[in-house]
């Protein structure tokens, strides 16, 4: 594993509150020479949250809460877990100046060497970001290191003196700005014009990197199947599956689940893990504690609140694609490219309706279809109000409701378009900027087109916080058998695709559903 340190623009608040950037994109490159492109992080993100680690090594110290691209780069935001010795050593030396970067663990899936010799990072599979001593950087620096009093570590009795010290140079400062040269402008607007004019010229086509040795076998053995050269199948990993066939390369798989969440909306706004394992179990506390209020002598009494445990078993989905011989073999290296996108297609299909609508025997257990999540009455079979959806949403506790999300069909979408509150405003609201997603009483919409319509007892609308509220389990490996004789004289190659995925409620409070209903 490979890492990145930045002495990172971030802040250490009360109650062990960490927040600043663990990367920044694009140039000057950093002391390894490495040079980190926006979106590089999209795809692992899809994929896991990265863990919290001092200097890279031993168990978590507390948990990332944001991690998310902006314009400037990897911008998170987490907590460090004051419970545990490590982590109020590590709060202690943020605090103290002792530790002031942030180190980022992860594994190049994607890079190219550029003209000056510095390597661009176009995809990381990222792992963990840790808190590190300063490194040398001289792009970012800290800003702020808040105590957890909230003032600034260091000696107060000096503060009067430093304060007196910088206003002398600020106004020395002051000073000597004033006393510079007007300098004319003109020649470097007129550089910067005919600069901006060369940049609008239409840009050449990159050379796309060359493929890994794997790939390219895999790609061999798409178009053969078993037939492949034995120096080929050298080169894959025999799938663990009873079928048998090969797991496709990483890179293949990062790519194909970034494909899946295009045609899977659920996937896109649930938690996603991944796993090895069967089934994943999850410690569940399902009572709290009993404390009373007491006299100065009266003895306390005993809680005993209860646990139990959650379990989301991995679920098996499987399909074939057939493609055509000649596409396979005219392809000119996509074929690839072409199966993942059928797969994509397909899988995304049965996914995002599985999610919605699983029975939990052969299928995950759907977010329709779990008994645990509650539901508000629309007060109506069949018309849908504005008072109804104001209610349901509010009916939320507050701490999911502000991270919550709207889930229904296009069809029930345009009905909402439709209606206003009482001051004739509409409840639906377009997005007024690029990429991001429109948006009912304030919060965004995603569209699913397995919700159900609206109709007398259906549940056409569900409002949350779908990534606490439901939990995706991956086996990431996509296991591909190629079978060229079945339709051998059809002039068509059948390739089978096995994927082993498991989906469950973990916090049925975080989601609510609405019922057309009277009560």
């Amino acid at each position: 594993m490979q890492h990145l340190e930045f002495k990172a623009n971030f802040t250490a608040g009360d109650a062990g509150q960490i927040a600043g950037y663990a990367s920044l994109f694009g140039r000057p490159a950093d002391a390894v020479r490495d040079i980190v492109e926006p979106g590089a992080f999209k795809a692992s993100l899809m994929l896991r949250t990265p863990e919290m680690k001092a200097e890279h090594a031993g168990p978590a110290i507390g948990a990332w809460d944001e991690v998310v691209e902006d314009e400037m780069g990897l911008r998170v935001k987490g907590r460090l877990n004051l419970d545990n010795p490590a982590g109020r050593a590590v709060y202690a030396d943020v605090i103290a100046g002792r530790k002031g970067g942030l180190s980022i663990g992860y594994v190049a899936t994607k890079s190219a060497k550029d003209a000056s010799g510095a390597r661009v990072l176009a995809q990381v599979d990222l792992h963990e970001i840790s808190i590190v001593r300063n490194p040398a950087s001289s792009r970012t620096r800290i800003l702020s290191v808040k105590s957890k009093e909230g003032s600034m570590p260091g000696d107060e009795n000096g503060a009067a003196a430093d304060t007196a010290a910088l206003e002398v140079k600020v106004a020395d400062l002051d000073k000597a700005v004033k006393s510079l040269p007007v300098v004319d402008l003109k020649p470097f607007t007129e550089r910067l014009d005919k600069i901006e004019a060369k940049m609008n010229r239409p840009a050449t086509k990159d050379t796309p990197a060359e493929p890994t040795l794997e790939r390219k076998s895999f790609a061999t053995y798409l178009r053969h199947g078993n037939a492949t050269p034995a120096e080929e199948l050298k080169s894959l990993t025999v799938s663990s599956d009873p079928q048998g066939g090969y797991l496709a390369p990483a890179e293949m798989s990062t790519e194909f689940v970034r494909d899946l969440v295009e045609f899977s909306p659920i996937r896109a706004v649930a938690s996603v893990r991944s796993t090895g394992a069967p089934s994943v179990i999850y410690p569940k506390r399902t009572g709290i504690t009993n404390a009373k209020w007491k006299g100065e002598t009266q003895a306390s009494e005993a809680s005993e609140p209860a646990f139990g445990q959650l379990e989301i078993p991995v679920k098996e989905v499987n399909t074939f694609v057939d493609v055509s011989n000649q596409l396979l073999a005219d392809s000119a290296g996509q074929a690839e490219a072409e199966v993942r996108l059928a797969l994509a297609e397909d899988f995304g299909q049965k996914e995002g309706l599985a999610f919605l609508k699983g029975n939990g025997v052969l299928e995950p257990t759907g977010l329709l279809t779990d008994a645990s999540i509650g539901y508000t009455a629309n007060g109506h079979a069949t018309n849908l109000s504005a008072d109804a959806l104001i209610g349901f949403m509010y009916a939320l506790p507050a701490a999911y409701r502000n991270r919550g999300s709207w889930l229904l069909n296009g069809t029930t979408l345009a009905v909402i378009r439709k209606l206003k509150d009482g001051q004739g405003n509409y409840l639906w609201q377009p997005s007024f900027q690029a990429g991001q997603p429109e948006t009912i009483l304030g919060r965004p919409v995603v569209e699913a087109v397995d919700m159900p319509d609206i109709a007398a007892d259906a549940f056409p609308i569900m409002f949350g916080d779908l990534a606490t509220g439901y939990r995706i389990v991956d086996r990431v490996a996509l296991t591909i058998l190629v079978n060229p004789y079945i339709r051998a004289t059809d002039g068509v190659t059948r390739i089978h695709a096995t994927r082993r995925v498991g989906g469950g409620v973990i916090q049925p409070k975080a989601l609510r559903k609405l019922k057309m209903a009277v009560s």
